[in-house]
């Protein structure tokens, strides 16, 4: 049966048609719907982990006691599941194990533009690339039958237009897979006489890999012209096809690591001119030059940012399609926190009261767009809290009176508790702004270890904030409402005086819940607006000005009140 899935729905297919038992993820654009849609089949079971590292391991275990395993995340998350990957490379493992990682080509939802093939050739795992859905399903299981017959965990990695894009797929029939688990002390306990041993078969593992990677097919020539050969991968394989067709020979590479080495210098032997078109770092083409070919990439194509048709066509000398081109420009459309955020009213008291902001990951860090404009650092995920306590210990009682942290429920779940430790232990006089809105809101409201419920919205464990941050030592948790500017502006200012660290727990659950119930929206007496604009200050999306008056959207008003609080005029009713 034939379906137009998305590239993360068709990879969940995949999890599905290959057996797969157990699937360990954190949430994270553009891999999210991998997992939520796995999570759609009752014969795997799923979970949202608190981080990418805990996922893993879990996925790893999984894969151990002879399960076919899962794990998803973006590619910043492949940074912190880094540790137990490039272990698990030497331990191999029983059934099959799969990573997904999904890059972010363009930064549409991440901090950065990182080339996820440097963690599958650092680590010496193969890697699988997909173009579009249909492969997506297709390598996804090929992916499972490499990774038991290599003894190794096999990456696919995704990226933005794959992930998000629609082609049709054809759907086939599940097939479970179990290994036997046995005991295997020299393979699966690194310490470092078993890890000496191991790595020698990593070594021949990836000179085997090669050799499958030059003949199997997943790597295959499309021939063409010989005047241009083209060399390339993921997105830009289909780009390249629309752009010169039947004008150019092409090796598309399904597999990024490791890359062959006879079929690319045969291909480059039968064409005139060799170009390699690959977004971010040039890995292939680095790996052509190391071949002695002549090639050219990124001194013509751009190291940063999405490719497109129009881009490759523009770069390599030949006219744009007008297929490919938009008539009109698009507007423009900043971010901006929700109507009725209860994030707003947090950064609106903490620009007032002139504080350095660090902030961490998720949507919250609109706190720093202007007109709120109250965050100063954003890094990584959790850094929010340890570079809080470095700032204080740098400056001293200067900056502990009118520094915060603010980090998410999800996110201090993720990576915020170590540093939070760290501030107990080593005693900074730091405040820590919790903003627990009761999901995790910026990949969509997926749950996590403080809501109470798991991935398919069953009754799960529950964390405590309060409970945790005063065992880890906090005398001082406070809970605040952040739609109670008054309130909030009061605890804030006793927090930041107090001689001791402390926890603000800014508690209101995101408005955009299902089940959160919003008041009628508010609306403006023109005959009591004074034209002030304190209302503007909020930033909010539901208030406008026009001819000297506010205006409020009651299409997008939720009726949070914190406007009310900000007009000396008692202007909003």
């Amino acid at each position: 049966m034939k379906e137009l899935m998305l590239g993360n729905k068709a990879f969940a297919r995949g999890l599905y048609e290959a057996g797969c038992q157990v699937a360990s993820s954190y949430p994270g654009t553009p891999s999210t719907e991998i997992t939520e849609e796995a999570a759609k089949y009752d014969e795997i079971y799923c979970e949202w982990a608190p981080n990418e590292k805990v996922a893993m391991e879990v996925a790893f275990g999984a894969a151990m006691a002879g399960k076919r395993s899962f794990c998803g995340m973006k590619h910043v998350g492949l940074n912190v599941a880094a540790d137990p990957l490039y272990t698990a490379s030497y331990t191999g493992v029983n059934a099959g194990m799969v990573i997904a990682v999904a890059d972010d080509a363009g930064m549409h939802s991440s901090q950065n533009e990182q080339d996820s093939r440097h963690h599958a050739i650092a680590s010496k795992v193969p890697m699988l690339e997909p173009s579009d859905s249909a492969e997506a399903l297709e390598f996804t299981k090929l992916a499972f039958e490499l990774s038991e017959e290599y003894d190794t965990p096999v990456i696919v990695k995704m990226c933005t237009r794959v992930s998000h894009c629609q082609s049709i797929v054809e759907k086939g029939e599940r097939v479970e897979i179990t290994k036997p688990y046995e005991s295997n002390i020299a393979k699966y306990v690194m310490m470092p006489g078993n890890a000496k041993k191991r790595h020698p078969f990593v070594e021949e593992r990836t000179k085997k890999l090669i050799e499958y990677a030059e003949t199997s097919g997943i790597n295959r020539v499309e021939e063409g012209s010989a005047k241009l050969g083209i060399i390339c991968d993921s997105t830009s394989y289909l780009y390249a096809k629309e752009v010169f067709g039947e004008n150019a020979s092409v090796l598309k590479l399904g597999m990024a690591n490791p890359l062959p080495v006879k079929l690319i210098k045969d291909f480059a032997s039968k064409v005139e001119r060799l170009v390699v078109i690959e977004e971010l770092d040039p890995i292939i083409e680095q790996h052509c030059k190391a071949l002695g070919l002549e090639v050219e990439g990124k001194e013509v194509l751009p190291i940063v940012g999405e490719f497109s048709q129009n881009l490759i066509a523009e770069k390599l000398g030949l006219p744009e399609k007008e297929s490919c081109k938009l008539d009109a420009e698009l507007p423009m459309r900043p971010p901006a926190m929700c109507s009725g955020c209860p994030h707003r009213g947090v950064f609106y008291t903490l620009n007032k009261n002139k504080c350095t902001v660090i902030g961490d990951i998720g949507c919250y860090t609109l706190g720093a767009v202007a007109p709120l404009s109250a965050m100063h650092m954003t890094l990584c995920m959790g850094a929010s809290v340890s570079a809080t306590h470095g700032f204080n210990k740098a400056l001293g009682a200067e900056a502990e009176g009118k520094t915060v942290a603010v980090i998410g429920d999800s996110t201090f779940m993720h990576s915020g508790m170590t540093g939070l430790a760290n501030i107990a232990y080593n005693q900074s006089n730091s405040t820590v702004i919790i903003l627990d809105n009761s999901i995790t809101g910026m990949t969509g409201h997926q749950q996590n270890p403080t809501t109470g419920y798991n991935i398919k919205g069953d009754p799960a464990g529950k964390i405590d904030l309060e409970a945790l941050c005063k065992s880890m030592g906090f005398n001082r948790v406070r809970v605040a409402d952040p739609y109670d500017l008054k309130e909030f502006d009061k605890t804030l200012k006793e927090e930041l005086a107090a001689d001791e660290p402390s926890v603000i727990i800014s508690r209101r659950p995101c408005v955009l819940l299902k089940y959160v119930k919003t008041n009628p929206p508010l609306k403006v007496n023109n005959d009591k607006c004074r034209g002030c604009k304190s209302c503007m200050r909020l930033g909010c999306p539901s208030i406008s000005f026009k001819d000297g008056k506010a205006r409020v959207d009651n299409t997008l008003c939720t009726g949070c009140g914190v406007c009310k609080q900000l007009c000396a005029f008692d202007a909003f009713e």
